[in-house]
C-alpha cells in the first residue's frame, strides 16, 4: 500500500526508474509478442510500488531496445479502474513533467502491464525518470467513464479541477446525458466521503447550498427541476474550507455521487482537504449555460469523421 505520512517523500523519491522508450502492452499471464521480451521488476522494486502499482522494466520494440512501464494488479474483490500520476525528472533531479495514465476495469486478480511513455509518443520519454506520485482507484462499475463509450446509466459523472483561494475551495461536479433519451434531475446530488483506501469519512457535516459556506461564491440557485436532453449537462458545486485548528485534518479524495434517488452511485476524485472545519457545502443541480454545453460533435450518435 502507499507510504506512511512521514515516510510519503522518501518513499516517492525512492520511486524512481530511467525511462528508454516503451513497446507495446502486455498483460501479465499473456505470450509476450515476439518483439518484446517479458518484463521484470526494475531493480528495488519496493521503492517503486504504491497501491498495488509498480515500475517495470523489459526489452521492447524490433530493435530490443530498454524500455520502462507499470505495472497494475487489483488485489480487490471488485473490478477497478486506476489513474496513475507519475512524474518525470532528469538525471539532476528535477522534475521536467507530469503524466497520468488511466487503465480501465482491471478485474479482481488481474494485472495489466502498460508502457510509460509522453505524449510525444514511443521512446519520448527517454533519458528521464519517473516516479509515481498519486494513485486513485474506483469501482470500474462506477467509474465516470471516457468520451466515447456511455454508462449503463446513461450519464456521465466527472469532476473539475476546482479554485482556491485564501483556504476556499470550490470543485465543481459535472453531469452529461451521453444516452438518447431525457434525464431529469431535481435537487441536490447525495454524496458519501471516502478516505485514501475508499473507507467512509465520519464527522462532516454536507450542508445544502454552498452560502453555508462563504456568501463569496456568487450564491446557489434555487433547487428547481432539470431536464436534460441527449447531449447536454448539469453542475453542482461542492465549497469547503481547509483551515486546519485544534484536531486531526479530514481528507477525503473520493466522493461517491448519487445523481437521483434509485441512480447507481458514481465515484470521482475531487480531492477534498476539508482541514479541521468539518463542514462541505454542495449547491443544486444546475444546467449549463446553453454557451458552455457541449459541443454537438461530442454529444450522442454525433459523426467522429
Amino acid at each position: 500500500m502507499r507510504p506512511a505520512p512521514v515516510l510519503a517523500l522518501c518513499a516517492a523519491l525512492a520511486s524512481t526508474a530511467l525511462l528508454t522508450g516503451c513497446g507495446k502492452e502486455t498483460a501479465a499471464g499473456a505470450s509476450p509478442a515476439a518483439t518484446c521480451a517479458s518484463l521484470a521488476p526494475v531493480p528495488d522494486p519496493a521503492g517503486r510500488t504504491w497501491d498495488d502499482v509498480r515500475v517495470i522494466s523489459g526489452k521492447c520494440g524490433p530493435s530490443g531496445a530498454p524500455s520502462t512501464g507499470f505495472e497494475v494488479t487489483n488485489n480487490d474483490d471488485e473490478p477497478l479502474t486506476y489513474t496513475i500520476t507519475f512524474t518525470l525528472v532528469n538525471g539532476f533531479g528535477e522534475a521536467m513533467d507530469s503524466v497520468t495514465r488511466t487503465v480501465e476495469a482491471v478485474k479482481p486478480g488481474q494485472t495489466v502491464r502498460r508502457p510509460l511513455d509522453t505524449d510525444e509518443g514511443p521512446g519520448s520519454a527517454r533519458g528521464h525518470r519517473a516516479r509515481i506520485t498519486k494513485v486513485r482507484a474506483v469501482p470500474a462499475n462506477g467509474a465516470p467513464g471516457g468520451t466515447d463509450a456511455c454508462p449503463p446509466s446513461g450519464v456521465r459523472i466527472t469532476n473539475d479541477k476546482g479554485d482556491a483561494a485564501m483556504g476556499l475551495r470550490v470543485v465543481g461536479i459535472h453531469l452529461v446525458n451521453c444516452s438518447t433519451a431525457d434525464y431529469r434531475l431535481n435537487g441536490y446530488p447525495a454524496l458519501r466521503l471516502l478516505g485514501e483506501d475508499r473507507e467512509p469519512v465520519t464527522g462532516v457535516d454536507i450542508l445544502r447550498g454552498t452560502d453555508k459556506i462563504s456568501t463569496g461564491i456568487g450564491g446557489d440557485p434555487s433547487p428547481r427541476p432539470v431536464t436534460l436532453r441527449p447531449g447536454e449537462s448539469a453542475y453542482a458545486n461542492l465549497a469547503w474550507r481547509n483551515t486546519t485548528t485544534a484536531g486531526d485534518p479530514v481528507d477525503a479524495p473520493y466522493v461517491e455521487v448519487t445523481a437521483r434517488p434509485g441512480a447507481e452511485p458514481v465515484t470521482v476524485t475531487p480531492e477534498l482537504d476539508l482541514g479541521t472545519t468539518g463542514r462541505l457545502g454542495v449547491g443544486p443541480w444546475t444546467k449549463t449555460p446553453k454557451d458552455q454545453q457541449p459541443r454537438p460533435d461530442q454529444r450522442p450518435g454525433a459523426s467522429q469523421e
